[in-house]
């Protein structure tokens, strides 16, 4: 169970809220060590609703203990970000990553990345010891558009500090590093082929999706529009393929190898990344679906070779972990990694943070494929929890779902920023806002009032193939 010491927050502020949010009035200066006073935010009608929203300053790292204490024994902690390209998201995510690794014993980080390029990284953590030269070399090989999210100077710093903190480390208690993502169709194919070169069986099966693939030329969005349009469907080959490796499983009795298992991955990756493409061009709603299922089965598979104590840490977009049920996902029938979790593992077991800001900038595209670019990100829109937040004080800071949840107010929806990797600030209030019941969304909220553009790398060259996280952009 998690256990989670109740303590008073350090700072509690009153701030009046009213719904169409329509005039404020400044509240006048008041002492440090006194709560701050309400403001008054008036309606048509004159009348306002107050809320209490307690919360803790962020300015360092000693100022995480609250939230490790809230964590307690959970065994899944679900880290977010409101866009794919803002500094602080990655360097936060890192600092509690890193803390729950040392203090609590979380075994590995599972990001919203590739499962090829990513266990490459795995492999360069758990080897020598290596400087940070090597680790962006390393992450040049995140490739595919948009290239920013893995291969930046943030995640080089983490990748740097684990294959540090695993030197001393027994092969077991190796912290590892994984990818749940769905896309890299036909990499992961060609990984496999490897550890069933000596299995004629597999190797037949791995040979006829090769086959049927091979007219697209490693374009799997030709392959769905092939699809649509009644051309094509590998579906039979991916399936047979993953029929065969699944029945090479050991029994019950013997423990999976860790080669046994990247073979399995991989092949998984070739069933659902087919299954995700064919969907993909005619429902985003069902392509969604079976992408964050692919993502929640991969977090399940790799919790459950690690064995029944292991814990994980997952980075992923705030749209994947914060719980879908209540946002406006769910009346489409979207689901999400942090719903699944939550149904998977139970709430007491399953942690979710997530994280948003009032303004800043932002590594994003104009555009699918575009190149890069630094975005000014404007001020949250009137209304938004991200302007309530600002607005209550113009600081970072963590909130806890448990200090707001009996709030009234707070339970209904509001306007909850997404930045996704094609971004408009001019067209920011028509869709960048995803109506969310805050305190029952996330466990916990990391507020960074202004953000700061991703570091990337400058000298990847993208690979010639479709992007990652198309059609949704998270």
């Amino acid at each position: 169970m998690n256990k989670r010491k109740k303590e008073s927050p350090k700072g509690w502020f009153l701030f009046s809220l009213c719904l169409l949010l329509l005039g404020c009035k400044q509240a006048p200066q008041q002492r440090a060590d006194q709560p701050a006073p309400a403001q008054q935010i008036t309606q048509k009608k004159d009348k306002a609703v107050t809320l209490t929203i307690p919360n803790y300053p962020l300015r360092d790292e000693r100022d995480l203990d609250i939230l490790m204490q809230e964590i307690g024994d959970a065994r899944v902690v679900l880290l977010g970000e409101a866009s794919h390209g803002t500094s602080e998201y990655y360097t936060w995510r890192a600092a509690i990553t890193k803390r729950l690794m040392q203090e609590k014993g979380f075994d590995f980080v599972a990001v919203e990345g590739e499962w090829a390029d990513s266990y490459r990284v795995n492999q360069h953590i758990k080897g020598p010891l290596k400087d940070s030269v090597a680790t962006v070399a390393l992450l040049e090989q995140y490739n595919r558009w948009p290239t920013w999210m893995w291969g930046n100077y943030e995640v080089a710093s983490l990748v740097t500090w684990l294959n540090q903190y695993n030197q001393n480390k027994t092969a077991p208690e190796k912290v590892g590093f994984y990818g749940l993502d769905v896309y890299c169709l036909w990499e992961s194919m060609t990984e496999l082929m490897p550890y069933i070169k000596d299995n004629p069986d597999l190797t037949k099966a791995a040979r006829g999706v090769h086959k049927c693939f091979q007219p697209y030329s490693a374009d799997a969005m030709q392959y769905a529009q092939a699809v649509a349009n009644a051309s094509a469907n590998c579906r039979a080959q991916t399936a047979r393929l993953w029929k065969e490796i699944r029945q090479q499983k050991p029994g019950e009795s013997a423990r999976q190898t860790e080669a046994q298992f990247v073979a399995e991955q991989n092949a998984l990756v070739a069933l659902n990344g087919e299954r995700y493409y064919r969907t993909a061009v005619s429902s985003n709603t069902e392509s969604w679906n079976i992408r964050d299922h692919h993502m929640a089965q991969t977090l399940k598979r790799l919790l459950d070779f690690h064995g029944a104590t292991s814990k994980a840490v997952v980075w992923e977009h705030n749209t994947h972990v914060g719980d879908a049920r209540y946002t406006d996902m769910a009346s489409s029938g979207e689901v999400n990694v942090g719903q699944l979790a939550r149904k998977e593992y139970g709430e007491d077991n399953v942690f979710i943070v997530g994280f948003g800001s009032h303004r800043g900038t932002v590594i994003a595209a104009g555009s699918w494929g575009d190149p890069m670019k630094t975005i000014q990100v404007p001020p949250a829109t009137q209304g938004s929890w991200e302007q309530i937040l600002h607005q209550l004080s113009p600081t970072n800071k963590i909130i806890l779902s448990k200090d707001i949840r009996e709030n009234k107010m707070l339970n209904k929806p509001v306007g909850h920023r997404a930045i996704g990797v094609v971004y408009n600030p001019k067209l920011e209030h028509l869709g960048n806002y995803v109506p969310s019941v805050m305190p029952k969304r996330y466990d916990a909220f990391i507020f960074i009032d202004s953000t700061r553009a991703l570091r990337p790398i400058q000298s990847i060259t993208v690979r010639n193939e479709p992007p990652d996280l198309y059609p949704s952009g998270t």
